[in-house]
């Protein structure tokens, strides 16, 4: 772990901290410290920077510098590191800060807070806070989406990956729609129990699961309440429209999609198995508990929003050159592939063409047994 203290303690200043996970997403983090060191309003904080060294380490250091009156503890990453550190402030009057540099930066992207490191510096030094809810899955926190079924799978995929990106995630997904298999599940909210065969079970504090995929796109974090999305089985055929839909913030209106809104639910299923939460993947039991605990969570906000229209168009292109490339990585794959099939059948054609003098005969007390 490496501190930095920028400026000499100040007690007429507010103290605010940095967490920076040094392997969150694709980005380099030098552009992102040195908009901080140049940037950040030195009338107002005494910050300090923190690079953590390991899983977990910046729940213990954001737990540490609430404990200390810090003002803020800004996440410098993605989903993951926003959990860890907003994990330990819940309850405190210590704010969440945020500079995304993720994978797919889902609640930042919900809070609407800027993806460019200058931008969001910008956004703390104007020191709006409000209040924020946040939810548990078996007593596990989650700030942004929790889920259980095929995007647990493909969280853990991706999390064994050894790869970063919105790329391998997608390759992840793609690789797996067509081989995963639905479950079905009891679904329990306010005293009424549900049977699904479902593809997956999303549950939403927030609207998206990152890059502007809106698994439960009614979702806001203050409302007290988390939004479902229960996909149940669908056909080949009904992956474009899922797919334009996810991307559109209209999912919650396909024929295939169930929607419930709730302040628990319990979910049962017919075996232990994976879940997420904000991303991550780890493995629980049969029995599922979800519920959203209200107005908690102190956060750092933008003072002003400039709503944009929805670009459907730039989504779409953006997506089209991504499934290039996932084109021309799955065509080189399965290139090597087939060239490895065709070296073990050349092997095996040659073994099977050797001349009869070349083949060991049994000896004679061989043939006698």
């Amino acid at each position: 772990m490496t501190e930095n203290n920028l400026f000499m303690e100040n007690p007429d200043k507010r103290k605010i901290a940095f967490i920076v996970n040094p392997i969150s997403g694709t980005q380099e983090k030098t552009h992102i410290l040195k908009c901080v060191h140049e940037r950040i309003d030195r009338d107002i904080y005494v910050p300090e920077i923190i690079h953590t060294d390991y899983a977990g380490q910046a729940v213990e250091l954001a737990a540490r510098l609430s404990a200390e009156g810090y003002f803020a503890v800004v996440a410098v990453g993605g989903d993951g590191t926003i959990n860890e550190v907003a994990r330990s402030l819940v309850g405190t009057r210590t704010a969440l800060g945020i500079i995304p540099c993720g994978s797919g930066n889902g609640l930042a992207r919900h809070l609407q807070l800027p993806m460019e490191a200058k931008r969001a510096v910008e956004v703390i030094n104007e020191g709006v806070t409000g209040f924020m809810d946040y939810g548990k899955i078996n007593d596990t926190p989650f700030f942004c989406t929790c889920g259980i079924g095929f995007d647990a799978f493909v969280s853990l995929k991706f999390s064994e990956s050894g790869r970063r990106g919105p790329l391998t995630y997608l390759e992840k997904a793609l690789v797996e729609i067509l081989k995963y298999r639905p479950e079905t599940y009891e679904v329990e909210t306010d005293g009424s129990t549900s049977r699904y065969q479902a593809f997956l079970i999303a549950c939403g504090n927030a609207s998206q699961y990152g890059n502007n995929a809106y698994i439960t796109p009614q979702a806001t974090v203050t409302d007290g309440l988390l939004d479902v999305t229960i996909l149940e089985p669908f056909t080949v055929l009904d992956v474009p429209s899922l797919a334009f839909q996810l991307f559109n913030k209209t999912i919650d209106q396909n024929s295939r999609i169930k929607t419930v809104r709730c302040r628990s639910l319990h979910i049962h299923r017919a075996k232990p198995g994976v879940v997420h939460f904000d991303g991550d993947p780890v493995m629980m039991g049969q029995d599922i508990e979800v519920d959203v605990i209200q107005h908690k969570l102190s956060v750092i906000l933008p003072d002003k929003v400039e709503k944009q229209p929805l670009n459907v168009l730039h989504l779409l292109q953006t997506g089209l050159n991504d499934l290039k490339q996932l084109n021309e990585t799955i065509v080189g794959e399965i290139a090597q592939t087939n060239r490895k099939l065709a070296a073990k059948g050349s092997k095996f054609a040659a073994k099977g063409n050797k001349p009869a003098a070349a083949v060991k005969k049994p000896s004679k007390k061989q043939a006698k047994n």
